[in-house]
């Protein structure tokens, strides 16, 4: 009886190898099958243009009027917190993207950026550090924009006699 629990060991045993042998063999058969297809490669570099075009792409992303300061400080705290929510549900990538919008309207990035790599696990960071220049560039621009139409809009009025000697005014104040 004892050479009977050691056959039915053992054909278990090859009976296992077996098939995880086939599995294997059915794995690179249709591996192969997949990366020879010519469409499969015209797919995947599509699908790779695609992803990187929208991880670098900002346009989707609203930002606040510079010149709005309260407009400012609830974006950025909208910001941190949509972030933190999207990065503790699995979300990094949008989490990402939430907190480097948030670091790009911050008045103290510097500071900001040590709080995160105090409590943000290294690799959140890392892939944060490499968003931030881009929407920093966004955000620049923006702020630019806001700049040169706050100075259209002062031009405007010193223009006008009336409120030139009211802006007069207020910039001696």
């Amino acid at each position: 009886m004892h050479t009977s629990k050691m056959l039915t060991k053992t054909s278990l045993g090859i009976a296992a190898a077996a098939g995880a042998g086939l599995f294997l063999g059915y794995c690179i058969y249709f591996d192969r099958r997949r990366r020879n297809d010519p469409d499969f490669r015209r797919k995947l570099k599509e699908r790779r243009k695609k992803a990187s075009k929208q991880s670098s792409n900002t346009s989707n992303t609203k930002f606040p009027d510079p010149l709005n300061e309260s407009a400012c400080q609830q974006y950025f705290m909208q910001e941190i917190n949509l972030g933190e929510i999207l990065l503790s549900n699995g979300q990094l990538n949008e989490g990402v993207e939430h907190l480097a919008n948030a670091v790009a309207v911050c008045g103290q990035p510097a500071h900001l950026m040590q709080v995160f790599r105090q409590t943000l696990p290294p690799e959140v960071v890392q892939s944060l550090e490499t968003r931030i220049p881009i929407v920093k560039q966004v955000w620049d621009e923006i702020c630019s924009k806001a700049g040169k139409r706050l100075l259209q809009e002062r031009a405007e009025v010193t223009k006008k006699p009336e409120l030139s000697a009211q802006l007069a005014e207020d910039d001696v104040e």
